[in-house]
């Protein structure tokens, strides 16, 4: 079943191609869940197959993220505070997601839409109180591009540099994801580290 998807996933991506991509990660970036890996991976595959360019493949996830992204951004916007405890269940935003995602913009500030990009759990949801705090909208986009660009251009490597090994994709997606996780860590402690510097100085 799993050879069956990875498979379908593999033959989508390269069907549908950049604009598959685009609306993917969209998807992926709003309050749907649906894990990136599963695009992107695949995508880094076909591009070392060369059946798509690395470059525009990466392009085209941080646009999608970024749609995405201003999709939750706006609605937050537009909606308000009130209406998301309310009613934001019916969107997959369950509330206890909700002051989770407000607890880390609260703790890190703007810079929260970067880091925020590359935690599970967060990643999909940290542009909701980007948008009830009414963050500058080239902020916002500077920050989000550059953490969907950092955790697409991982995803991507990962299935480029696996290469035409489509067996040790099907086998090894799991620890693929892994990897992707422990990197993204490592990152994050880099943050944590020079922020504390920051503070001390």
């Amino acid at each position: 079943m799993l050879h069956d998807m990875i498979a379908w996933l593999v033959t989508t991506v390269d069907g549908w191609g950049y604009t598959g991509v685009i609306v993917l990660m969209a998807v992926e970036s709003s309050f749907i869940p649906f894990p990136s890996e599963v695009v992107l991976i695949p995508a880094g595959y076909l591009a070392h197959q060369g059946q798509m360019d690395p470059g525009l493949v990466l392009l085209a996830s941080i646009l999608g993220c970024l749609i995405g992204a201003f999709v939750n951004y706006g609605l937050a916007l537009l909606v308000g505070r009130p209406f998301l405890e309310r009613y934001g269940r019916y969107f997959f935003i369950a509330p206890s997601v909700l002051h989770k995602t407000d607890a880390f913009f609260a703790r890190h500030g703007a810079i929260s839409t970067f880091t925020g990009r590359l935690i599970p759990g967060i990643r999909q949801l940290i542009s909701i109180p980007a948008g009830l705090a009414r963050m500058r909208v080239a902020t916002f986009a500077f920050y989000t591009g550059f953490g969907a660009g950092l955790w697409s251009l991982v995803l991507i490597a990962l299935g480029y540099f696996i290469g035409d090994n489509e067996a040790l994709i099907r086998e090894n997606l799991p620890l693929v994801t892994f990897a992707a996780l422990v990197f993204v860590a490592l990152t994050l402690l880099v943050y944590v580290f020079w922020n504390r510097q920051r503070q001390l100085e």
